[in-house]
């Protein structure tokens, strides 16, 4: 967050003469989900990388408006550049930040992914949202197993498990032993305990759904799992980010 800063801050300089930002957002709540008695990766990562499934999409929009418009000066992004996409999210109407920091839409609840394109086309502007319908609940909060969600609804990343299992390339603080509730790739637990998310239905992308291998896999198909295995079920997977290595790395941490 500390790098591009400007950037966050001024959509201009990422696309000169910008005059308006159009946020969207992408169901990816799956229809079947893990065993809870095996190792788990969030459901984002179920299916296909979604940069790519997504980025596409923008692009068919882009082409809409510049065939029904004309050209315009213009950027598409999901979570791929320095955009405060909540912010932007929140500003556009689509629903609060929740204490998890996550954004929270009335009628989805907060598994959607958010993506934006901005561009030199005044619009006609949507309010932002000014409600927080969190209220005085605190079940994310009391949830999280490494006390990662702060009081000021911002999350201390050096706790969070997501960032544990993923971003960290070092090994995971002994400290953390005993709190992963077997996520070994990324974690939904806030989202999980979340209210708003009873609202969640399943999504409609065929790319979002996982190898038939994934659910069905056991602890002992993880802890065994092997190279092929490995880019068998996850070849065009977010979870590729993290390596075979790192998978390894994080079954290990849980088993000792």
């Amino acid at each position: 967050m500390e790098n591009h800063f400007d950037k966050r801050l001024d959509p201009t300089l990422l696309v000169p003469g910008a005059k308006s930002v159009i946020s969207l957002q992408y169901n990816y709540f799956p229809k079947k989900k893990q065993n809870d008695h095996t190792y788990k990766i969030s459901k984002y990562a179920y299916g296909e990388d979604y940069h790519h499934i997504i980025k596409e999409k923008l692009y068919e929009l882009l082409n809409f408006i510049t065939t029904n418009i004309g050209e315009v000066d213009a950027r598409v992004f999901t979570d791929s550049a320095p955009v405060l996409e909540r912010a932007w999210a929140k500003k556009s109407g689509l629903g609060w930040i929740g204490k998890h920091s996550l954004l929270i839409t009335k009628q989805k609840g907060s598994f959607s992914f958010l993506a934006e394109i901005i561009l030199d086309l005044e619009l006609v502007y949507d309010n932002a949202f000014k409600t927080d319908h969190c209220g005085n609940c605190t079940k994310c909060v009391d949830a999280c197993p490494t006390e990662a969600i702060l009081p000021n609804n911002t999350i201390d990343g050096s706790k969070c498990i997501s960032y544990l299992t993923i971003e960290l390339k070092n090994e995971i603080p002994s400290s953390m032993k005993g709190k992963f509730d077997n996520w070994i790739f990324g974690c939904d637990i806030c989202q999980n305990v979340c209210p708003w998310n009873r609202f969640s239905t399943p999504h409609n992308e065929p790319k979002f759904e996982p190898h038939p291998d994934l659910l069905e896999m056991t602890t002992s198909d993880w802890e065994e799992i092997t190279d092929d295995i490995f880019k068998r079920i996850f070849k065009k997977s977010a979870v590729k980010r993290t390596k075979l290595t790192g998978l390894k790395r994080n079954i290990c941490f849980l088993r000792n």
